[in-house]
C-alpha cells in the first residue's frame, strides 16, 4: 500500500512539473517611442562652446539661477537654476547640474576632470527625457562643441 501512494504521488509531481509553464513568461522590453517631440529643432546640430563659459558655469554655486551662454553665439542661451553641484578628489572632478526653464525642463550637466598631468578634460550633455533629442559635449578639431544627437542613439530603455 505504501508503494502505491508513493508511486501516485511520484506520478501527481510529473505531471503537474509538464503542465506547469513558469518557464515561459517573456521578458517585458520597453520599445522605442521614435515619435517623442523635439526640443531642440529650431537650433543648430553643431554648437561650439568656450571652455572659459564652461568654468564659469561649474563655478556656479546651488540656487544661482541666471542665463548661462555657452558660446559667444547669444542665440543659444540656456536659463535655468543650479541644482546639484559635486567636487570629488581634491577638485579633481567638478560637476553640475542645472534645470532649464527656456527648454522644457531639459538638463545640463557638465563635468571638468583634471588630470594628473595637468590637462583638463569635459563632458556634459542637454538632455530631456521627454523628447526625442538631445545636446552632447564633444570634443572635435581641438574645440568644444555641442553635437545634436538622437535621444535613442544616446540612450537604451
Amino acid at each position: 500500500m505504501k508503494n502505491i501512494r508513493a508511486t501516485m504521488l511520484c506520478a501527481g509531481f510529473a505531471l503537474f512539473s509538464l503542465v506547469s509553464s513558469s518557464q515561459e513568461q517573456k521578458i517585458p522590453l520597453n520599445e522605442p517611442d521614435y515619435n517623442k517631440p523635439r526640443l531642440f529643432a529650431n537650433l543648430p546640430d553643431r554648437i561650439p562652446v568656450s571652455p572659459d563659459q564652461v568654468n564659469d558655469i561649474i563655478s556656479s554655486p546651488v540656487g544661482r539661477s541666471s542665463q548661462f551662454r555657452l558660446s559667444g553665439n547669444s542665440s543659444f542661451q540656456f536659463e535655468g537654476e543650479v541644482v546639484s553641484t559635486a567636487s570629488k578628489y581634491n577638485n579633481s572632478i567638478q560637476s553640475i547640474v542645472i534645470r532649464s526653464d527656456s527648454f522644457n525642463g531639459a538638463r545640463l550637466t557638465l563635468s571638468k576632470i583634471t588630470h594628473a598631468d595637468g590637462s583638463t578634460s569635459y563632458s556634459g550633455r542637454i538632455i530631456s527625457f521627454k523628447h526625442g533629442d538631445l545636446y552632447e559635449l564633444e570634443k572635435q578639431d581641438g574645440q568644444l562643441v555641442l553635437v545634436k544627437k538622437n535621444y535613442y542613439e544616446v540612450v537604451n530603455e
